[in-house]
């Protein structure tokens, strides 16, 4: 392999470490940052998700709640317990994992989160105030994927960035931050017709579809940065991304791992966002 790796389990360490030490000078100041966990039902991912989520808080010195739900519970009982979340003076932020069942407006239950308490990054208050440049949450993947970048150096100014996924979650995200520190964003998706000439055009490229080998060799240009959102499993079970690393590696400049990549970030990008409201709240 040629490509550099872009080692997402070491980078993360570094902010979870400052995390804890930031939690330390809070707490001798009587503040404890608090982050609440919400997981309805028992999907076995989500399930896996909450639970790195919650001993990364608890390494870190935060204060966690989890809230494990019936998968039956009302979509009324989950607004109440959002709603007493945003209330309770310990929490500095709630996030509700997804998906949610499908008899709960997942839409609805987001909106109902304090914008404050926004860690997530998904409320209509939190995009709009990255859409506009203004102070806010940003979703947590693609705060990691841009402290990736910020990581090796990379300089974003006029450079062609696309992004591969339009989701709320990273996709559209992505390509605001991208543009915020003025590159040339290009956003593509699955009636994105010749997919491979726009990413051959691309200095970095984001892939964020779930799905295996979206990206192979042929379709990277020697020496772009390759950042590999993708979690997907092969036929062997084995964890992997959207990227076929093993050919990508040949040709690209930096490449990120799945696993030991973005998923990290992700994760020390949320500790990060609760520590920031706890700080706001201490401001106040």
């Amino acid at each position: 392999m040629t490509a550099r790796l872009i080692d997402g389990t070491a980078l993360a360490k570094h902010w979870r470490d400052q995390v804890a030490q930031d939690t330390l000078a809070l707490r001798a100041r009587g503040l404890t940052p608090g982050l609440a966990v919400v997981l309805v039902g028992d999907n076995p991912a989500s399930q896996v998700y909450v639970r790195n989520k919650v001993k990364a808080c608890d390494q870190a010195g935060l204060h966690s709640v989890l809230a494990h739900l019936p998968a039956d519970l009302s979509e009324a009982a989950l607004l109440d317990k959002v709603a007493q979340l945003n209330q309770d003076p310990t929490i500095h932020g709630i996030l509700v994992q997804l998906p949610l069942p499908a008899h709960i407006n997942a839409h609805k239950v987001i909106e109902a989160i304090d914008p404050a308490k926004d860690v997530d990054g998904f409320h209509v208050a939190s995009a709009g105030a990255l859409m506009t440049g203004l102070p806010g949450f940003w979703p947590c993947t693609p705060h990691g994927c841009m402290k990736m970048l910020e990581h090796i150096g990379y300089p974003l100014s006029g450079k062609h960035a696309v992004v591969i996924g339009r989701s709320n979650i990273v996709g559209k995200p992505m390509a605001l931050m991208l543009l915020a520190q003025n590159a040339t964003v290009t956003i593509c998706h699955s009636r994105t017709t010749h997919l491979k000439a726009m990413c051959l055009q691309a200095d970095v490229i984001v892939a964020a579809v779930g799905q295996r080998n979206t990206v192979s060799a042929d379709m990277v240009k020697p020496g772009a940065v390759v950042i590999d959102v993708g979690m997907n499993r092969d036929e062997a079970g084995k964890l992997c991304g959207d990227v076929d690393f093993a050919g990508v590696g040949q040709v690209a400049g930096y490449i990120t791992p799945v696993p030991g990549g973005v998923g990290p970030m992700t994760i020390a990008m949320l500790l990060v966002n609760t520590l920031e409201s706890a700080k706001r709240r201490l401001s106040v």
